[in-house]
């Protein structure tokens, strides 16, 4: 059992993960085990989603932690057995890697998540979970980028490599001539 510092402490610290956090999910884990479970912690620290944290903790502990903070619209969602999955960085690799579980797991059930101060429902955090991660985003705008330079230094190069194989195939074919005429 928690003493009352115990707790505030704890509240104290929820407040402090919650003011930071670019998501927060929340799901039921009843009939799930603990080595299950750890099983989860250790995805998320291999998955993108190495920036997040995944914790269980008393509903009264989260309600007042959300408490006039951004995530209080999941106050409602605080009730049964409840653990919330908080990410500090990619809300699309903490979604991914917590839908992925639920599917191999069927007692996991999301419940809703917070996202930019929108609260998503479980269709809302799967549609969220097939989009691509902030790497791949970032990966595909630098390509974007990138093509037309690579275009205009292919199209400048081509006259001196054409020029290049002219004098390549002359000379080839003059050693060649020179060979045969001997």
């Amino acid at each position: 059992m928690l003493t009352r510092k115990e707790k505030e402490e704890q509240v104290d610290e929820l407040r402090e993960k919650f003011g930071r956090a670019t998501s927060v999910f929340v799901a039921d884990y009843r009939g799930i085990t603990v080595k299950k479970l750890e099983a989860l912690r250790i995805g998320l620290r291999k998955a993108k989603a190495s920036d997040a944290e995944f914790r269980v903790a008393k509903n009264s502990v989260l309600k007042r932690a959300s408490e006039g903070g951004p995530v209080e619209g999941l106050k409602g969602d605080f009730k049964g057995t409840t653990s919330v999955a908080i990410s500090f960085g990619d809300p699309a690799a903490l979604a991914k890697t917590l839908v992925d579980y639920a599917k191999d797991n069927e007692q996991f059930q999301l419940r809703s998540a917070m996202l930019d101060g929108e609260v998503l429902d479980p269709a809302g955090i799967s549609q969220l979970a097939t989009l691509p991660s902030l790497d791949e985003l970032r990966g595909r705008l630098i390509g974007l980028l990138q093509a037309p330079a690579s275009q205009l230094a292919r199209l400048l190069n081509e006259p001196g490599a054409q020029i290049a194989r002219v004098v390549s195939a002359r000379s080839e074919g003059g050693e060649s001539k020179a060979e045969g005429g001997e």
